[in-house]
């Protein structure tokens, strides 16, 4: 009998080299695939799976996404997160989130426990404030930015963190979460939290994006990676290039993780670097910035 097919993926944002060694960050996003593998090999579920482990990145303060987001022009931390069941293709998104440690487990709960797919700003505060979800008392002090360097004029500074999983039951799941662009706009809410822009699952592929929201939601980045395989027969590599392609035509900078009901996976990006770590069933793992 051969062993049961998985896969995982994650990323930590993908952009500009801000500094030299990332040894910290890798050692932390070898942790955590090497977790995640475990648990897929354990039987656990790939939505289960990605919501830990985003979880996980959210924490560490090692990406603009979590603990390590920047505050926006007004001083204040907004965050967005969503997650998707590529089985029943329901989701749960949050936007422009104040005040919870977790963006992803605020996302998982609007998935499970609210009729609407995607609350945002003070009417996600008083839904999810109900529920038993762990509260940011002291946002200066809680926050510790990855990254704080001067904004150049018109430049689009970001980060995301993301996973994608195949669990053994042949499930797809995919999550993103992000603190945003830096310095941003109040209110802004970028291509992450939106399905089908940043954040998509389905029964053929799950994919998470990162990178100049705007350019993946003006592309439909994340769902029309799984129509490029539904319509045109592309295999993954394929697909993903090219619906990477088309956000270079536009200008947009960034990357994606894609993982496909094969458990083939494909991490392509057009920036200096991007975070990323796999693993596979057949016992491939790696950790890369560059």
């Amino acid at each position: 009998m051969s062993d049961p097919v998985w896969a995982i993926a994650i990323h930590g944002g993908a952009g500009p080299a801000h500094k030299s060694d990332y040894s910290d960050e890798t050692k932390h996003m070898r942790n955590v695939i090497e977790d995640a593998k475990q648990a897929l090999i354990a039987g656990e579920s790939a939505i289960n799976v990605i919501q830990t482990a985003v979880r996980s990145l959210e924490e560490s303060g090692h990406h603009i996404a979590g603990r390590g987001s920047s505050p926006n022009k007004d001083g204040k931390w907004e965050l967005d997160a969503a997650i998707m069941d590529g089985v029943t293709r329901e989701a749960g998104a949050v936007g422009a989130l104040r005040g919870f440690k977790s963006p992803i487990d605020c996302a998982r709960t609007v998935l499970a426990e609210s009729p609407h797919l995607f609350l945002v700003g003070k009417g996600a505060t008083r839904f999810l404030k109900k529920r038993k979800l762990e509260r940011v008392q002291n946002p200066s002090r809680y926050y510790k930015p990855a990254i704080d360097l001067p904004i150049e004029t018109g430049a689009l500074q970001h980060g995301t963190v993301g996973a994608v999983a195949l669990d053994s039951d042949g499930r797809l799941a995919a999550a993103t979460s992000t603190g945003g662009l830096l310095n941003k706009q109040p209110g802004r809410i970028g291509d992450t939290p939106l399905i089908g822009a940043g954040t998509w699952a389905d029964e053929r592929v799950a994919v998470s994006c990162t990178g100049q929201g705007e350019y993946f939601i003006r592309c439909a980045a994340a769902a029309d990676l799984s129509a490029r395989i539904r319509y045109k027969k592309s295999d993954l590599t394929d697909a993903a290039a090219c619906v990477l392609e088309d956000i270079s035509y536009l200008g947009g900078q960034g990357g994606l993780i894609a993982i496909d009901r094969l458990g083939r996976v494909t991490m392509p990006f057009n920036t200096i670097s991007m975070k990323r770590a796999f693993a596979t069933w057949r016992g491939d793992l790696e950790v890369k910035v560059f």
